[in-house]
């Protein structure tokens, strides 16, 4: 289901050549009015460098608390999130990311291999940068992926997954991909006129995101227009129907983290049935399910979703708290809660990113 889900080999020399490929994205450290690594400022929003070139990252940072890094799944960007932040900021830094090739983030070098691997050293020399260290990770879909396997790795302090990829038999992943692929290329074959005209009426819009949502008929036909749009502008959408077919996308557990694994009980991309395969293999993992909901609960239900993080970060319900890094002490890390340079803490005020408002997520 991604660009990112080729099989994982773990040898030194695939991570030495995925590293190689990706010191591409240099990061400039720079000196912060709170000592923040690695991010400078560019139009109130971070500026990360490749090849010496300033690029978009897309990304918000907003509220304060312990950081919680939030991951979209397959034909997302960030805003999938946009109903959820809000209710979480008084409570928790929040960190959103568009993953590479999707919402504002630049795609990868197609000298970068398409693997989990990627994602996850991806990531971590973000977290370096931003001077997050083991945050809190919630991730959907693809994200849900790639967070429990940065819990693997202990990138991530704890884990909550919504409704996470790979978890599938290999009939299951055949009607995954069939409908995926019908989406995706039924979508782009229509003219913006032809889209705007469909989505209007409530029968063509049950068919066009019924496999997405629990509640389609209440979603307004604009925000369906919009998201649908993004699976026409997402470069990264077509290899990554191409790079995810390989088996063994999550195997083994992942000890000493705390896993949260929420689905929804309408969910037709992911079936709820398979939560219970995600359980075999991670066997602490808290099963949470989420009534009503589709594919995209967070755009089904914010406030539940909202309640299931908070409730899967809950600050000192673990041995060793999340934080940030001082850049003068690379081995201690900082409460989260210190005030940070007032223009870092928020990125873009008012609606939690730079893409357009009500564009947010298709799957």
């Amino acid at each position: 289901m991604s660009a990112l889900l080729s099989a994982a080999d773990h040898g030194g020399d695939r991570a030495a050549q995925i590293a190689a490929c990706l010191r591409r994205w240099k990061v400039p450290a720079t000196d912060g009015a709170d000592g923040d690594r690695g991010r400078i400022l560019l139009e109130s929003r971070p500026a990360w460098y490749i090849q010496g070139e300033a690029a978009d990252l897309g990304s918000v940072t907003v509220g304060s608390g312990e950081p919680v890094v939030l991951l979209h799944g397959l034909r997302c960007h960030r805003q999938t999130w946009d109903p959820v932040i809000p209710l979480l900021t008084e409570r928790r830094e929040i960190i959103a990311v568009d993953l590479p090739g999707f919402g504002q983030s630049p795609d990868l070098d197609p000298g970068v291999p398409r693997a989990l691997e990627t994602a996850m050293l991806w990531l971590g020399s973000i977290f370096t940068a931003l001077g997050v260290e083991r945050p809190h990770v919630v991730g959907h879909s693809l994200g849900g992926l790639i967070a429990l396997r940065l819990g693997q790795a202990h990138l991530a302090h704890s884990v909550t997954a919504l409704a996470p990829a790979g978890f599938w038999t290999p009939a299951e992943r055949r009607y995954t991909y069939a409908v995926l692929h019908a989406t995706h290329y039924g979508v782009r074959l229509l003219p913006g006129s032809a889209l705007e005209a469909l989505v209007g009426t409530a029968p063509a819009r049950a068919v066009l995101t019924g496999t997405l949502y629990g509640r389609s008929q209440a979603r307004p036909p604009q925000a369906v227009a919009a998201a649908l749009r993004t699976l026409q502008h997402t470069p990264a959408v077509k290899a990554t129907l191409r790079a995810g077919r390989a088996p063994g996308l999550f195997t083994g557990g992942i000890p000493d983290v705390p896993v949260t694994i929420a689905w929804g009980t309408r969910d037709r991309i992911l079936p709820p049935r398979q939560a219970a395969r995600a359980r075999a293999l991670i066997p602490q993992a808290r099963l949470v399910p989420l009534p009503g909901c589709g594919h995209v609960p967070m755009l089904d239900a914010p406030e539940l979703i909202a309640h299931t993080i908070l409730q899967a970060t809950q600050p000192g319900s673990h041995s060793r708290r999340p934080g940030r890094r001082d850049a003068d002490s690379p081995g201690r890390a900082r409460q989260s809660g210190r005030r940070r340079h007032p223009d870092a803490r928020r990125a873009v005020s008012g609606r939690h990113g730079g893409g357009p408002r009500g564009e947010r997520a298709v799957g």
